[in-house]
């Protein structure tokens, strides 16, 4: 008998209620004083919650393909050719531009009479410690910063899925330590596309670009499709960040509470 009256309200509260305060207050204090079933789990999806979680992951998915990616820059167009007695023989079908990225690149490789239509790309890093002129200081710690965004992407997009069924993280919202965490990142991400035209001075990028290619002068190079998509990424981040704040108050709203307090244990609001 008591355990089934653990989750009544109480009939005290309900007849002071009735007889002092109006109708609709009362309601509110017949909310708050029933009880919900302990050690009960709650899944709670909201459009703004969904949403936050969904942007969350694009986002990151987003800055991952974008670092890894060998198109950031657009080099010169390059003719691959035979040199016979005082002219040069060029196959126009031949003619390609070489493309890198923070640590990788793709160019054509061409041996003598034969010249491969397929780009070859890889990586041109083969230690961190390596000179400027091959790979850029300012390559470097871009590199690092974006590493550090990824990392802190990926912990925050397991966190906006933990927070279907669980919004606290050592006692704290799970939707702000996600949403500070983002602003972190985005501020690294930042740092990455801010550092990343520094190098463009190095003997890599005068050789692809041209002579005149300096720090934030990129000469005959142009920028690639990688490179705007690190900035979209970066908005990203900074959008995500702000609708975690929406997620936590739909997710606490007075909707979420009338179903949870209905004994639901999977909660969809609008």
């Amino acid at each position: 008998m008591n355990q089934s009256t653990n989750h009544l309200p109480s009939l005290h509260m309900l007849v002071a209620c009735e007889s002092n305060v109006p109708k609709r207050k009362c309601y509110l204090g017949l909310e708050y004083q029933t009880e919900r079933p302990a050690n009960m789990c709650y899944v709670i999806i909201t459009c703004r919650s969904l949403l936050w979680t969904l942007l969350s992951i694009t986002t990151a998915m987003l800055i991952i393909a974008a670092v890894v990616s060998p198109h950031w820059l657009v080099g010169r167009m390059q003719r691959a050719g035979l040199e016979n007695e005082n002219r040069t023989v060029v196959d126009p079908d031949m003619e390609y531009n070489p493309t890198i990225g923070i640590f990788n690149r793709c160019t054509r490789i061409h041996k003598y009479r034969n010249i491969y239509k397929r780009e070859s790309c890889a990586t041109f890093v083969a230690s961190y410690d390596e000179p400027d002129s091959d790979f850029p200081h300012a390559w470097k710690a871009a590199l690092f910063f974006f590493t550090l965004a990824t990392i802190a992407l990926v912990f925050s997009l397991i966190m906006a899925v933990v927070s279907l069924c669980n919004r606290s993280f050592f006692g704290k919202s799970i939707f702000s330590i996600s949403g500070l965490i983002q602003s972190v990142a985005g501020l690294f991400c930042v740092l990455g596309l801010v550092l990343y035209p520094a190098g463009w001075g190095s003997d890599r990028l005068k050789n692809l670009c041209g002579e005149f290619a300096d720090p934030y002068v990129i000469d005959k190079c142009q920028l690639g499709w990688s490179f705007y998509l690190a900035i979209v990424g970066t908005v990203l981040v900074f959008l995500c960040a702000i609708l975690s704040i929406q997620a936590e108050h739909s997710t606490t709203s007075r909707k979420v509470e009338e179903e949870m307090l209905e004994g639901k244990s999977l909660i969809c609001v609008v």
